[in-house]
């Protein structure tokens, strides 16, 4: 049945997430986090962001190769490792924060979204390009998605 609507279901699945992000950038225009937040500070966010992620995508990368887990779960483990998406993370702030305090809270996962969705899709454009670049044979598993045959 999921095979039949993929094309719907992906449709809803990036149109929820879409609305998820909208959501949180508009709280934090509506309280003004992006005039009350420096330029410095932000800037500094950012970089803790991307140093984190760097700091995750090579460690599960490292717990890959020293499992020895063939290439497609090595990707599976570096993609899945290091997703912190607002999509989970709005719902649990607006639980766990005062409504007040919310976009500002936010903000560093905002920003840490946008950054991993940049830098995983490099990621995923050049494994793409290079199949055999893990140091796998080319003739690895290949990562199927849902729905997908053998």
């Amino acid at each position: 049945m999921i095979a039949r609507h993929a094309a719907v279901l992906k449709v809803v699945d990036r149109g929820c997430i879409l609305l998820v992000v909208y959501t949180a950038l508009s709280m934090g225009v509506v309280k003004g986090i992006w005039v009350s937040v420096d330029v410095w500070h932000l800037v500094s966010v950012t970089i803790v962001a991307t140093v984190l992620l760097a700091v995750v995508l090579a460690a599960t990368t490292v717990v890959g190769r020293l499992a020895r887990v063939d290439r497609g779960d090595a990707i599976v483990l570096v993609f899945c490792g290091s997703k912190k998406s607002l999509a989970s993370g709005l719902p649990m702030a607006l639980v766990l924060f005062p409504a007040a305090t919310v976009g500002l809270t936010m903000l560093p996962l905002m920003l840490f979204h946008q950054i991993q969705l940049v830098v995983c899709a490099v990621i995923a454009s050049r494994l793409a390009r290079h199949p055999d670049e893990a140091g796998q044979p080319a003739s690895a598993p290949a990562v199927r998605t849902v729905g997908e045959g053998p």
